[in-house]
């Protein structure tokens, strides 16, 4: 989507207003320089009041306004929440998990199998498709929202999955050898005795049953996608909100947490294929425990599915009482999209909800519906965003570092757990958040869309499972000469979670130069000083360099980090989970080996690159932090796009708290 103005704007439910005060709403909206609004993914129960009897009226209303101020209007699928007349028709529509099947009240409870929901659903599609995309307001089409498998484990899931082994394995025997199911005599000789997926203990087949499940999920996008391509113009884009796993603190709620990690319930590369933009939801601490790091992961990964610009579809403005932002954090989070590349963002949501279960994950306006701080400081991006946008719209971004990532390894590492205090993610994010620290920017890429050419570095967390193809390329890939990092449970299993019967890391040992037969929980071990947690591999070096081992009375004649030289590159391998810094320690040289040049500055300083759609070099200047800095410029002349300053090297730049600044090199 190449676009002259960025999108700013907000999901807008008139419906769940106390009385009609849409003109206000439209009126408040254009003060703060929004353009687009995003309506109905929620909306199926006011649309269809009951079987067949449609009512558009509202959407009516919100188009008209629109077309009078000019302002874009998103048309969301209401497909994510059923009404209650609709399972009342088919209780079966309810999805069935391991918990049994769900009773009615939440949203996404359903099965998105079931025929009864998918033949309403395709109608509800069509009329509101009908209705709204001839509209010359509507740019654009959210199908569903926040898809997954919901943990579908109905009949028809479980009759499709097994079509699915009988195709991929063709006989019993193979399906039984790959997944040795001779252990506990879970092997079958009939497809027909394939048992129900619920009490599965195999934690390999139960991989590929989730894998599948993604699958399913991607598949139904496609099919809304489908439906939607039939009435939309040229010139209309579809696109979807991924979101990402939530990182929860406590109670199983959704106030505990925040989204950050690989989403376990749909592979975003399968489903980003049917969409013409992809979109994305990005929640985050703010406050004091605001770094930039959540903001940055989901638009890296967003960003590299598709290689080009994204929606922000779904952003906090206030939301929780500890998200409440401090002044100048809206504008610091609007810029940290930006600098991924989003090619615009939306709040979730306009107004605070008077009464349901989001009543106090609170909107842009607070329940009063009045002018607040958070409302006027999107006053200040929406006037920047609309003076500047002709240099900011069709930022790109080509970074030389990938991160792997892999949903086939998150759940075998559920099954077979490194630590029960340390998920596949936890190792994600450390890694993750050691690059962000030091301004090495990378793409987050899904393991099976990998283009190894584009890239000087390739870091794979916890890559658990791994094909042979995989491994055969990043042999090749360091050979002439990249450079690979990886970490402990790295190259452990096949893609079905079978544990390779040779010395690990399978099929590397060459490439990194070390072998290992065992692991260990670290107890008092510790590593240049610092004390490991949760795991530690028991590291051979053979050609490889031992860059720190570890200190402990038994397992110091191990190596905790490696590095070796292999063909032209270098392949480095850390062994236990360390303290960030001592993993920044590794980056830094591995970086040097990848003639990957360290930025000047660290967090709270981030500094994240592009190119203008011109071809002038772009930096984000991004300050999470309240205290106040100075920093000198890197750079031998860039003028601040904001304010038309200019800085030669080292000129003296002053950061204020939760600042910003973007510099365009001369």
């Amino acid at each position: 989507m190449e676009r002259k103005e960025l999108l700013f704007g907000t999901a807008y439910y008139p419906e769940y207003m106390p009385w009609d005060r849409i003109d206000e709403d439209f009126d408040m909206m254009e003060k703060a320089g929004m353009n687009v609004v995003r309506i109905a993914e929620s909306t199926w129960s006011t649309l269809e009041k009951e079987d067949g009897v449609f009512d558009f009226s509202y959407i009516d209303k919100v188009l008209k306004k629109a077309e009078e101020t000019g302002m874009k209007v998103i048309i969301g699928t209401p497909t994510y929440a059923v009404p209650s007349w609709l399972v009342k028709k088919d209780p079966d529509i309810m999805v069935t998990t391991k918990e049994g099947k769900a009773a009615y009240g939440h949203r996404q409870i359903f099965d998105i199998l079931n025929p009864t929901y998918l033949h309403y659903g395709e109608r509800v599609i069509r009329r509101l498709l009908e209705h709204t995309a001839f509209h010359p307001s509507v740019i654009g089409f959210q199908i569903d929202n926040e898809t997954k498998h919901y943990g579908n484990d109905g009949e028809e899931m479980q009759r499709l999955f097994r079509e699915h082994l009988q195709e991929k394995y063709k006989d019993t025997d193979t399906f039984n050898r790959t997944f040795y199911l001779s252990y506990w005599s879970n092997s079958i000789h009939s497809w027909d005795d394939l048992p129900d997926m619920r009490g599965c203990v195999n934690g390999g087949l139960v991989g590929e049953y989730e894998a599948f499940k993604r699958t399913v999920a991607a598949r139904f996008l496609a099919w809304q996608a489908d439906l939607v391509r039939e009435y939309k113009r040229e010139d209309q884009f579809i696109t979807h909100n991924l979101d990402f796993e939530w990182k929860k603190f406590g109670a199983d709620i959704a106030q505990d947490g925040y989204s950050y990690g690989v989403q376990p319930d749909l592979n975003h590369q399968e489903a980003s294929r049917c969409l013409d933009i992809a979109g994305t939801d990005i929640y985050h601490p703010t406050q004091d425990d605001l770094t930039g790091a959540e903001i940055a992961f989901g638009g890296d990964s967003i960003r590299s599915l598709q290689d080009k610009n994204y929606l922000v579809l779904e952003c906090q403005a206030q939301a929780f009482k500890y998200w409440t932002p401090y002044p100048g954090q809206l504008r610091l989070h609007a810029y940290s999209h930006l600098a991924s590349g989003a090619a615009g963002e939306m709040y979730w949501n306009w107004h605070s909800i008077h009464n349901g279960y989001e009543t106090y994950w609170r909107g842009l306006l607070s329940h009063d519906l009045q002018s607040n701080p958070t409302y006027r400081e999107a006053c200040v991006i929406g006037r920047e965003w609309k003076e500047h946008a002709e240099e900011l719209a069709g930022f790109t971004k080509k970074n030389r570092i990938a991160l792997l990532v892999d949903n086939r390894s998150l759940t075998a590492l559920k099954w077979f757990p490194i630590d029960r205090d340390l998920s596949y993610n936890d190792v994600v994010r450390w890694m993750y958040d050691s690059l962000y620290e030091m301004n090495l920017e990378c793409d987050v890429v899904d393991v099976h869309a990998l283009k190894e050419d584009r890239y000087d570095m390739i870091v794979t967390p916890a890559l658990y499972c791994a094909g042979e193809d995989l491994i055969r390329r990043l042999d090749a890939f360091v050979k002439r000469g990249g450079v690979l990092v990886s970490s402990f449970r790295s190259f452990v299993s096949d893609e079905q979670a079978s544990v390779y019967p040779d010395a690990q890391p399978h099929g590397l040992t060459d490439c990194f130069g070390m072998t290992y037969n065992q692991f260990t929980e670290p107890g008092r071990a510790m590593i240049k000083g610092e004390k490991i947690q949760y795991f530690m591999e028991l590291m051979k070096p053979e050609s490889a360099g031992r860059e720190a081992g570890y200190e402990h009375p038994y397992w110091g004649e191990y190596a905790g980090i490696t590095r070796n030289a292999y063909g032209n590159g270098a392949a480095w391998y850390v062994g236990c989970f360390t303290e960030k810094e001592l993993l920044k320690e590794v980056y830094q040289k591995a970086a040097k080996d990848a003639k990957i040049p360290l930025p000047a500055y660290t967090w709270p300083v981030t500094i994240r690159s592009g190119r203008t759609k011109e071809g002038a070099d772009l930096h984000y200047v991004l300050h999470y932090s309240q205290e106040e800095r100075d920093i000198t410029c890197p750079w031998d002349l860039a003028e601040d796009v904001l304010t038309g300053k200019s800085y030669r090297r080292d000129d003296r730049i002053h950061l204020k708290d939760w600042d910003v600044l973007i510099l365009r090199e001369k």
